[in-house]
């Protein structure tokens, strides 16, 4: 194996789950030699791939296909700040996590809906219909937590969305 092929299998095994645009910003490679590199450790099987929400996260060999989804989400900081909420307040209610992260209730339930759909968290209905939330396995996810880390560019993303979403709820706001 070449050493930049080497290079780019150490870093996929040190942050599982890394997206493309990631690895390109913390690596000293071109895009294009990445994707090179990439096909070629994908198809030595050094790593593997999961399409995820419009963004292409890589591993070592060994998560299976509900770990690979939920490294792949909680490298989202918002993502990441609710699973760390549920871990000591399960069951919860949305609005409380809302509030408790600073978030708008619109940006919880984007990151809600694919942490459920990925079977991370599950929504339930009480004994008077209101939703909770809950983890579906609280023992992996604390394991996959100390794993992962948002990068700063993935931060500041989540970070502008947070912004936007809490814009556009203080003009709703205003017009009710």
């Amino acid at each position: 194996m070449t050493t930049t092929r080497e290079r780019i299998r150490t870093h996929v095994g040190e942050t599982p789950g890394i997206h493309f645009n990631a690895l390109v910003r913390e690596t000293e490679f071109a895009p294009g030699q990445l994707q090179y590199h990439l096909r070629r450790l994908l198809g030595e099987g050094e790593v593997t791939v999961e399409r995820l929400y419009g963004r292409s996260h890589y591993y070592p060999p060994g998560y299976d296909a509900w770990e690979r989804s939920a490294l792949a989400l909680l490298r989202r900081e918002t993502a990441r700040e609710t699973m760390f909420y549920l871990l000591e307040h399960d069951p919860a209610r949305p609005e409380r996590v809302a509030s408790a992260l600073g978030v708008a209730r619109s940006t919880l339930e984007w990151h809600l809906s694919h942490l459920a759909e990925q079977e991370l968290v599950e929504k339930r209905k009480d004994e008077r219909g209101r939703v909770l939330l809950s983890l579906t396995h609280p023992e992996r996810t604390a394991r996959l937590l100390r794993r992962t880390s948002p990068s700063f560019p993935d931060r500041m993303v989540d970070r502008f969305m947070r912004l936007v979403d809490g814009l556009l709820d203080e003009v709703g706001d205003d017009r009710g």
